[in-house]
C-alpha cells in the first residue's frame, strides 16, 4: 500500500528538522535589555553576550530599548519570529508588574518561551552607619512601638522594594511608611542624610555601599546567608515567612523550537560556570543561578501568586 501524500510530507519535514536546528543561529542573535546602560541587566547581558557569540559562531549583541518603560522593547521580542534570533532579559520585577498592570500588552505566562534564569541576588535592608537602629529585630521593635512613623526608601509604588516593605510589615505585624523614589541614587541621598530611616534596595546597589561604609546592612532576603555578604543576616532568621531572590533571565518569543532553547540553555550554563564569569558577576553583587525553562516558568508563576496576595492584602494600585 502506498503511503499518503500527507504522511510522506510529514516524514520529509521531520527529516529536515535536525538540519534546520543544527544551522542555528543563521545570523546575529539580539538580546534586548529594557533598562538603561550600566544597570544589572545591561552589564550581565553584555558579559554573557561576549562569551556566547564565539560559542554560537555568530555575533550576539545587546541593545537597550527603554521606550514606554520597557514595554516597547519587550514587545519587539514578543512579536519577533520564533526562530531563536531574538531574546529579552526579564527581571525579578516582571511578575509583580504583571499583577499590578494586567492590561499591559503582553502576558508573561503566555507570550514567551522561557530559556533560563541567569543570576540571582537578594534585596537588602540597610541604614546609615550612625543610625540608632541596631539590627533588623530592633528595626521591627521600633516600627511596632511607633506605628506609621518608621520610614523606608523604595523605588516607585508597586516595585519589589515597595512590595518587600509591605511584606515585612505583614509578617512582622508592623506599620512602616514607604517613601517612593525614581531611582536608587536619590533614595540613597535621603537615607544617608537621615531624612528617611531605612533603605530597601537591591543587593546590586546596596552591597557596594555597605562595603564602602556608606550603609550598614541589617538583613537580606536570600533563604540563608548570602555567599557574597555572609555577615548580613537573612530576614528569614527573624521572619521565617520571608525569603526571596530577585533575578535576571532569558526569554524568547512563544513557540521557539525546543532544540534551540535547549542549545542556548546548555551554552549559558557553561558560561555561568566559568571562573572568570563568576568572579565578574560577584563584583556586580550577583551569583549564577541557571535553571531549566520549566523552573524559570514555575518561578515566575509562583512569584505572581505571592505578590498578588500582598497587593490584594494592602490594596496596592498603580496608575
Amino acid at each position: 500500500m502506498k503511503k499518503s501524500t500527507t504522511a510522506l510530507a510529514f516524514a520529509a519535514s521531520v527529516a529536515f528538522v535536525p538540519h534546520a536546528f543544527a544551522a542555528w543561529p543563521e545570523r546575529q542573535v539580539t538580546i534586548t535589555v529594557v533598562t538603561g546602560a550600566g544597570g544589572s541587566p545591561d552589564t550581565v547581558g553584555r558579559l554573557i553576550a561576549s562569551k556566547l557569540g564565539p560559542m554560537l559562531g555568530k555575533p550576539v549583541v545587546v541593545i537597550n530599548n527603554t521606550a514606554g518603560a520597557g514595554v516597547v522593547g519587550t514587545m519587539s521580542v514578543v512579536k519577533a519570529k520564533p526562530d531563536g534570533h531574538n531574546m529579552v532579559i526579564l527581571t525579578g520585577g516582571v511578575p509583580s508588574r504583571q499583577i499590578l498592570r494586567p492590561s499591559q500588552p503582553y502576558d508573561l505566562l503566555k507570550d514567551f518561551t522561557m530559556v533560563t534564569t541567569l543570576v540571582g541576588y537578594p534585596m537588602v535592608i540597610s541604614v546609615p552607619p550612625k543610625s540608632p537602629i541596631k539590627d533588623f529585630k530592633d528595626m521591627l521593635a521600633r516600627a511596632k512601638a511607633n506605628p506609621g512613623k518608621l520610614t523606608f526608601a523604595m523605588n516607585t509604588t508597586g516595585s519589589l522594594h515597595h512590595l518587600l516593605g509591605e511584606w515585612i510589615g505583614i509578617e512582622g505585624k508592623v506599620d512602616m511608611q514607604g517613601i517612593p523614589y525614581r531611582g536608587s541614587s536619590k533614595a540613597f541621598i535621603d537615607v544617608t542624610a537621615g531624612r528617611v530611616d531605612v533603605s530597601i534596595d537591591t543587593g546590586t546597589f546596596s552591597f557596594r555601599r555597605i562595603k564602602q561604609g556608606q550603609y550598614r546592612g541589617l538583613a537580606q532576603t536570600a533563604p540563608k546567608r548570602y555567599g557574597l555578604a555572609p555577615d548580613i543576616p537573612a530576614v528569614a532568621e527573624t521572619l521565617p515567612g520571608i525569603s526571596m531572590m530577585s533575578w535576571l533571565g532569558f526569554a524568547m518569543p512563544k513557540n521557539t523550537p525546543r532544540p534551540i532553547v535547549d542549545r542556548l540553555n546548555a551554552e549559558v550554563r557553561k558560561i555561568l560556570a566559568m571562573d572568570d564569569v563568576k568572579k565578574k558577576l560577584g563584583s556586580f553583587g550577583v551569583m549564577p543561578m541557571a535553571s531549566t525553562p520549566e523552573e524559570m516558568y514555575a518561578r515566575i508563576k509562583g512569584e505572581m501568586a505571592r505578590w498578588k496576595k500582598i497587593v490584594d492584602a494592602k490594596g496596592i494600585k498603580v496608575k
